[in-house]
Parts: structure tokens; sequence; C-alpha cells
């Protein structure tokens, strides 16, 4: 007998990092407060990761200023940029490594500024690279989660009140849109906090992409 089990929201995004407190201190002062995002402290030797992890993580925000001042900070920070901000047909974005190894997009559709650059962050949303985004997908909804978007090599979860925003992405997709090359092998060094997980094990799901219970 398969125990699929029912997703309601994502709560908070878990990165493994070398050391917990400099990470702290990194995105205090690159982002400013962010409460869905836990830290945990983890070593290369225990957890080897080398070149593309598989996922990135975005900022959405309401006007091309705040892109910019985000960026900045991640950077002064201690951040790589790895896009500089650039309007596109969509908005505008920027792309920086944390120096942890997470890539984080800092992003807004709007196309010109309504008023002051701030450091308000609307949404956070995960992107996970998937080998096959239909079979990805269909993982996915059979453990609760509903559509919102699909088309070719995308998929988009609607997930109105969840703190975190899901959508899957063909890795080679991924990738150019971060600005790195595809290639990569070992940990993601990410756990995801799945609301409404029974038990505190968790699952793993395509990819390897690890889920935890909100009380892991």
């Amino acid at each position: 007998m398969t125990t699929t089990t029912a997703l309601i929201t994502i709560d908070s995004i878990v990165l493994d990092v070398p050391d917990t407190a400099s990470a702290e201190q990194f995105y205090a002062s690159a982002f400013g407060p962010l409460p869905q995002l836990r830290l945990r402290q983890t070593t290369d030797a225990a957890s080897p990761s080398s070149g593309f992890r598989g996922y990135t993580l975005s900022l959405i925000v309401t006007q091309p200023s705040t892109v910019g001042s985000l960026v900045d900070s991640a950077v002064a920070a201690g951040a790589t940029l790895v896009k500089p901000v650039q309007k596109s047909l969509w908005g505008h974005g920027g792309v920086v490594q944390a120096p942890d190894g997470a890539i984080w997009q800092v992003a807004t559709s709007a196309k010109k500024d309504t008023g002051p650059a701030t450091r308000q962050i609307d949404e956070v949303v995960l992107l996970l690279a998937a080998d096959d985004v239909k079979a990805s997908k269909r993982f996915y909804v059979d453990r609760g989660l509903a559509v919102g978007k699909s088309f070719g090599a995308y998929t988009e979860f609607d997930l109105p009140s969840s703190p975190v925003k899901l959508g899957l992405y063909s890795r080679k997709a991924l990738a150019k849109a971060a600005g790195v090359p595809p290639e990569g092998s070992g940990s993601h060094r990410i756990a995801i906090g799945g609301g409404g997980i029974d038990g505190d094990a968790g699952f793993t799901g395509p990819n390897g992409f690890e889920w935890v219970s909100n009380a892991a």
C-alpha cells in the first residue's frame, strides 16, 4: 500500500552552510530579515557538492530600484555577482551567488520605479531543476499540490497562502536563467520545510530534493 503525504504550504527553506554564524550575518546584511530562511551547519566532507546545485531562490520585489538595492547590498556583504541588474522584456532582475553557494535572483515585473528604493521583499520563490518536468509535476500533484501554470519545460504550483512559492524548470533552462553552467554533482545543500507533512522524517522528492517536517 502506498501512502502519500499531503503538502499544504512550503514554510521554510533550509540551507546547508559551512558556518551558520557567518551565513546569518551575510543574509542579514544582504537581504534583511528572511523568516522563510533557516540555516544548518554542514561540512564539505559530510555533504560534498560541486557546480550547479539544481535550484535557485528568487526574491520578488515591487520595482527596479529595490532590485538594485538588494543586489548591491548582497555583493557588498560578500556575494558574487553572477548577472548584473538589467532590463528585459519581463521586467528587471539580477543574480548573485551567496558565499555558501546558494544562487539568488532578485527580480521585479515592473518596468519603472514608482517611488524610492525600499528593502521590501514581496515573495520568495524556489525553482527546482527537474530531469523530467512532467514526472516531477505528477509526483507533487499526487502529494496535494495544485498546478497554477504549466508550459514546456516550466511548471508553477498554485500556493497562494504559502510563505515560499514553488516551481519546476528543466535543469538546462534553469541554469541558463541563473547564468551558470548546468553541470553539477553531489548534495543539493538544501531542504524544503513543508507544512502538512506527517511525521518528522519527511521524504525525498524527485531529483533527490529533501523535504522535512516543520517540526524537524
